[in-house]
């Protein structure tokens, strides 16, 4: 049996994910802050991966221009995708914690707050952006540019916003001592399984993009005199032998 195959990684991604929101509530003591401190094994891991994820897609994007190959401009494209789908996630469960903290829904003199929400925007300009241009390659190379430029804002974000002063949101992983044991075993968990969720995810999503592209081939071949069948936009052409990611 391959663990690595899509079908066994997945399951092995549900079966963390479980674990780790059962501890949550079964294992992970309770906070001063009360039930509604739970989010944060859920917030917190779907923030810090939502940012990785902009960073794989700035790593795909570089080695796009530097090879041409168009697979890795697909998985750059889907690695955004995935993490803005994340980022939409972190700004509801921000939202929740935020209510039941401070009353409010959100507040605009938090860094943290507002730097997420500004790399979100940004990366939200990639589609429009990306479909502005008709030309594939050209769309291609420009999106990878994109990418590469705002992928090098994250971490620069990431440092200005834990150097700003004051704050008053919560910080996972304080200078003053970080987590208790329980609470940092569980948080770890929560994070290797929303990690592998990610991944699972872009595995998934690439391979039904590789499946568009066999079947607009096909029925290209199969049809030509009615024209140029619809063609996926991101999908690369699937190589002899290839299942996906």
């Amino acid at each position: 049996m391959n663990p690595f195959s899509l079908r066994n990684f997945s399951i092995l991604a549900a079966l963390v994910l479980i674990a780790g929101y059962a501890m949550v509530f079964f294992y992970a003591p309770q906070d001063v802050e009360g039930f509604i401190q739970k989010i944060f094994y859920l917030h917190v891991p779907l923030a810090i991966v939502a940012l990785i994820g902009f960073v794989v897609a700035a790593i795909h994007s570089i080695r796009h221009l530097r090879t041409g190959d168009p697979k890795h401009d697909a998985r750059s494209y889907v690695s955004i995708h995935l993490s803005i789908i994340f980022g939409v996630a972190v700004l509801i469960t921000g939202g929740i914690w935020a209510k039941a903290q401070w009353g409010v829904w959100w507040v605009w003199d938090e860094p943290t707050l507002v730097s997420f929400l500004i790399v979100f925007l940004l990366y939200c300009t990639y589609y429009p952006l990306r479909y502005a241009i008709e030309d594939r390659e050209r769309q291609a190379r420009y999106a990878s540019v994109f990418a590469i430029t705002a992928g090098a804002f994250v971490p620069l974000n990431f440092m200005a916003v834990r150097l700003a002063d004051p704050f008053i949101h919560p910080r996972t992983f304080s200078s003053a001592g970080g987590l208790p044991g329980e609470m940092a075993i569980t948080f770890l968990v929560c994070i290797i399984g929303v990690a592998m969720l990610w991944v699972a995810l872009i595995r998934y999503e690439l391979a039904s993009k590789m499946t568009q592209g066999r079947i607009a081939r096909l029925r290209r071949a199969l049809d030509e005199d009615a024209g140029p069948a619809p063609r996926s936009r991101i999908a690369p052409q699937p190589e002899p032998g290839s299942t996906g990611a």
